[in-house]
């Protein structure tokens, strides 16, 4: 496999396989005012955070890189202080991730280099992948703490076995809980 095979290959796997999982199984522990808790006003919540990450996949992938209409809204993903429920964040994100997968999925090795016009910015193809691959590994990482630090659980995301750990969160062909 080249390394643009291997690029959008792990980008696909981070999102659809480490990512989302992770964040599903974190709001899970959760209750309905967890969800939208803030530690202050400048401070987001997970419902927030949900909002954001689908809104930041839909128009840098879905819209940057497949070509949809760009419909964000990125003011409103912050600013939102009535609660959604529960199942429509999850399908939002699971439904944006998923679109962005297939768009990935889509995407030519020798495309990689393209130019597009993405929130202001122009960027390759290549860094908006990389873009949203990274933006997302950091919103999955405070949501995992805000869950930690509301629900007051281990989320048991990693076992170790013989010093090494593991995967071991839902849905990780890995760990045992496809």
């Amino acid at each position: 496999m080249d390394i643009g095979a291997a690029f959008l290959t792990q980008s696909r796997e981070y999102l659809t396989e480490h990512y989302l999982p992770k964040i599903l199984a974190a709001v899970d522990q959760l209750s309905d005012e967890d969800l939208w808790w803030r530690p202050n006003a400048v401070s987001n919540s997970v419902g927030n955070l949900m909002l954001h990450l689908s809104g930041n996949v839909r128009q840098w992938i879905v819209s940057g890189v497949g070509g949809a209409p760009d419909q964000r809204r990125r003011e409103l993903e912050f600013s939102r202080r009535d609660p959604l429920p529960r199942a429509e964040l999850v399908v939002a994100l699971s439904d944006a991730v998923r679109e962005a997968d297939r768009v990935i999925g889509g995407v030519r090795r020798a495309a990689l280099q393209d130019r597009r016009l993405i929130q202001g910015r122009e960027v390759t193809v290549f860094e908006a992948i990389y873009h949203v691959v990274e933006h997302f590994s950091t919103h999955v990482g405070q949501i995992l703490w805000i869950t930690k630090l509301r629900a007051g659980v281990d989320l048991q995301f990693y076992r170790t076995a013989d010093g090494i750990a593991q995967a071991a969160w839902p849905g990780h062909p890995t760990s045992g809980s496809a």
